[in-house]
């Protein structure tokens, strides 16, 4: 049977309001593309028979955007409550519960750098991990050998197993133990901080005998906050230009295209300054800008502004103005 996917996209992105008011955080631009369709376009190269979208807060956005983008079977769950990450699994059971195939789930919210072919189809179950300098802030594995023995959610430092902190990748070579658990789970109301944790769930069936196994992750990639959202952009942008996957540009009359940059479809600059770490979506207009290290999203005006680490949201203008200044000699000017 193929690869059966879950993505939890039901959160409502809090640290990213002004822009999740309107808009799932999921569809927030990144390095040229949503959030989602990272991870969406990196499950193409496997053999993907479903993927199951846990969806919440704004869904029906995100409905619209994967079924018309692509071409998967897609199947869509609604979790009305926020009760947690095993809580959201445990919804999709209708879909999942008895079939004894290879599920990953992979949080729809945080981007990696990963290679899945190393885990898919293999015998083992795998938890993503990626080594930390301060394990206290994190879910952490313990070992004995390859062999994971148990989840310590955020110890003491001088307490902590190992450095390996779970990112959000988690693969079942057959998604039948999971749900079973997860049903007890349930059934018992246990909670861990008022909330199912898939890691309750899966510490049962490592009880049970199951084996997991630590994946490392090259890259983690945070996009729950405006400065780690630029942040990502700016290493995926960087990621891109040396691998070739740029843009032309030689196509804006009268302007500078610093790379890395990605330009979407329709984008009119002007007179302009663009980069380095920009992403302009498709339809955004910049007239006598200068614009880095910063976010456009689709069908934004942005004119006569210099921005620096910003994120200006879909159908958003901002403008600005020049001076007219006469400074004498020795004389010291600010302007904010």
């Amino acid at each position: 049977m193929g690869l059966r996917v879950i993505i939890p996209v039901a959160g409502e992105g809090t640290r990213m309001r002004p822009h999740t008011h309107t808009k799932p955080k999921v569809l927030l631009q990144v390095a040229g593309k949503p959030m989602l369709s990272h991870i969406l376009d990196e499950l193409k190269q496997y053999d993907v028979e479903e993927i199951c979208l846990v969806v919440g807060h704004k869904g029906e956005a995100i409905r619209e955007y994967v079924t018309r983008a692509y071409d998967y079977k897609f199947q869509f769950v609604t979790q009305s409550e926020l009760k947690g990450l095993g809580h959201a699994i445990w919804m999709t059971r209708e879909h999942f519960q008895g079939v004894q195939s290879p599920l990953l789930i992979i949080l729809g919210d945080t981007l990696f750098d990963a290679d899945f072919k190393k885990i898919i189809g293999s015998d083992a179950n795998w938890i993503g991990v990626k080594e930390v300098d301060d394990p206290r802030r994190f879910g952490i594995v313990a070992l004995d050998g390859e062999r994971i023995t148990a989840m310590v959610e955020k110890p003491e430092r001088d307490k902590a197993p190992t450095n390996l902190a779970i990112v959000g990748i988690y693969y079942f070579n057959n998604a039948a133990p999971l749900f079973t658990n997860l049903d007890k789970l349930i059934d018992s109301g246990k909670t861990t901080k008022g909330e199912f944790q898939l890691t309750d769930a899966m510490q049962l069936m490592l009880e049970q005998g199951a084996l997991m196994k630590p994946f490392k992750i090259a890259g983690w990639f945070d996009c729950g906050k405006p400065e780690t959202l630029l942040e990502t952009n700016r290493i995926l942008l960087e990621k891109a230009c040396r691998t070739g996957k740029v843009n032309d540009s030689t196509q804006f009359d009268g302007s500078l295209i610093r790379q890395p940059v990605s330009l979407g479809e329709g984008v009119k600059i002007e007179n302009s300054i663009i980069g380095p770490h920009v992403t302009i979506a498709q339809g955004a207009t910049i007239r006598s800008s200068i614009v880095r290290n910063s976010i456009i999203s689709s069908e934004a005006v942005v004119e006569n502004l210099l921005l620096d680490g910003s994120i200006i949201s879909d159908h958003a203008h901002a403008f600005g103005a020049f001076a007219n200044l006469n400074l004498g000699d020795s004389s010291e000017l600010r302007l904010h």
